[in-house]
């Protein structure tokens, strides 16, 4: 295993361990649907789950995107290779995504379903992993436009 393996890696398994701990702590602490406010009418942590996508799409197909992120898994560990050591922001990119992907995979095995609870009342409720997801796949994209 070189330096561009660990980077990924690591970035993956901080990642990983903060949103598991974070949805351990909602699932323990909260009922369904509770929410707690911790900046009025702005930030809010409130307890969901979602067996579909992002925002709430797609309902209902959680097999269906357990078999997805399982493909993108592998994808992922694929391509890691043609990823150059000197590269750096996609490591990072590629730890965040794989790691959002691993963490929602998690829920959906063990729950089944994705247990959310970033609320920002202008937004569907979201957890790090989906977060991780997100900024990985826009770093990636950014990064990638620019080659």
């Amino acid at each position: 295993m070189n330096k561009k393996h660990i980077t990924i890696l690591s970035t993956a398994l901080i990642v990983i361990l903060l949103d598991q701990i974070t949805k351990l702590l909602i699932k323990t602490n909260f009922k369904l649907n509770q929410s707690l406010p911790i900046i009025e009418n702005i930030l809010h942590l409130t307890y969901v789950t979602n067996t579909g996508s992002a925002f709430g799409l797609f309902k209902g197909f959680n097999l269906f995107f357990v078999i997805f992120s399982i493909i993108v898994i592998i994808a992922i560990f694929y391509f890691i290779n043609k990823i150059k050591n000197n590269e750096k922001l996609i490591q990072y990119s590629v730890g965040l995504l794989l790691a959002g992907t691993i963490g929602n995979l998690i829920d959906r095995i063990l729950h089944g379903s994705v247990i959310d609870f970033i609320d920002f009342r202008i937004w569907p409720v979201f957890n790090i992993a989906d977060s991780s997801i997100t900024i990985g796949v826009i770093l990636l994209i950014i990064l990638l436009w620019e080659k």
